[in-house]
């Protein structure tokens, strides 16, 4: 894919891509939980394990690194300045160093004016979030490039930061958590906001084309349009992708609110990996679904509210993935169990300090 300035890619969009205008029946509802017994076809290997901690991490992540070469890109929500919510820096330094001593961790700047809005910015973000161990990519530096979005309704292609195409791999690392707008951030979320460039990519997936509300595309178009820029990402990979869900932490807000989030009352549970990202997200929804109500009331309430849910069932209708899984306990032996069982026991062993 030729790689664009700004300006000229900002002349050229109505060739290459950007919003549809779309007049498709309505969408299934967001705000509704499909039960696992109601879901039809394949079913994905998800694994699992209760350890919050580096190895925890290491160990989630090496079931599923098999196809993970050469130029290897962690896509990583570093967060804003001191934000409290974020994937222990000691845990991914130590993935990196055992697994991935050659990787770099890929981000994009911001759609919203703040802490990581231009690369400055983004850069002292970096140095105060301590994100100095190992070498931190921000994609879009150097401009943007458009990668095509295979079946999309709503784009032709996506605008992505132009250093994406630098990379042979990518480890998807995720912090799994609420979303103000997107109801729960989850693999889908890192990606096809993360990976989308601030200026372009970001705008095209928030905003309708002319709006003066910069956020006011919401519920099931947003949950669709974040999709389909994941699937752009997705294809330019092929099977060199993997996803990494870290379950910890959980506030209702996403790590990008940093010191204004939302209090964490939803239980910690663990770390889940999978090569297939639609199964993985629908592990951990599945995971909150069959906590208790007190445990998990905060969290279903923004995801339905939000119509969360379409993001697993649009990942599905795009052939992103199966929503029906097979779900491995590394913690004892392999054992296959269910959400409703990782669900019941929410004491999860954490290092001191961590």
């Amino acid at each position: 894919m030729k790689k664009l300035p700004f300006l000229a890619l900002l002349c050229a969009l109505a060739g290459c891509g950007g919003p549809q205008t779309q007049t498709q029946a309505p969408a299934p509802d967001g705000s509704k939980y499909l039960p696992y017994d109601q879901r039809t076809g394949e079913e994905s290997t998800v694994y699992f394990t209760r350890n919050l901690s580096a190895e925890g991490l290491i160990l989630a992540y090496e079931q599923v690194n098999g196809k993970i070469s050469g130029r290897v890109g962690v896509k990583l929500h570093t967060g804003e300045q001191n934000g409290p919510n974020i994937i222990p820096r000691e845990w991914v330094k130590a993935l990196l160093e055992k697994d991935l001593p050659d990787a770099h961790i890929i981000e994009t700047n911001t759609y919203y004016v703040g802490d990581r809005y231009t690369t400055e910015q983004h850069r002292k973000t970096l140095e105060v979030n301590g994100w100095n161990f190992c070498p931190v990519d921000i994609m879009d530096e150097e401009g943007v490039t458009t990668i095509p979005v295979e079946g999309g309704k709503w784009f032709k292609a996506m605008s992505v930061g132009s250093h994406l195409l630098n990379y042979d791999s990518m480890v998807t690392l995720t912090h799994f958590k609420g979303h103000t707008q997107g109801g729960f951030g989850g693999s889908n979320k890192n990606i096809g906001i993360g990976c989308a460039d601030g200026r372009i990519g970001k705008s095209w997936i928030h905003t309708t084309p002319g709006s003066d509300d910069m956020w006011n595309i919401a519920e099931e178009e947003f949950m669709e349009r974040m999709t389909e820029s994941t699937k752009a990402t997705l294809g330019h990979f092929g099977e060199k992708v993997t996803f990494v869900n870290v379950m910890r932490n959980m506030s209702v807000s996403c790590d990008c609110e940093g010191v204004a989030a939302e209090p964490v009352v939803t239980p910690n549970v663990g770390i889940l990996s999978s090569t297939d990202i639609l199964a993985i997200d629908q592990a951990c929804v599945d995971i909150i679904y069959a906590m208790t109500a007190e445990e998990h009331h905060d969290m279903l309430e923004r995801i339905e509210t939000r119509h969360g849910l379409r993001q697993l069932s649009y990942m599905k209708e795009m052939g992103m993935g199966n929503d029906k899984y097979v779900l491995i306990d590394l913690d004892n032996g392999g054992k296959r169990i269910t959400a409703e069982e990782a669900a019941k026991d929410l004491k999860p062993f954490v290092k001191s300090g961590e």
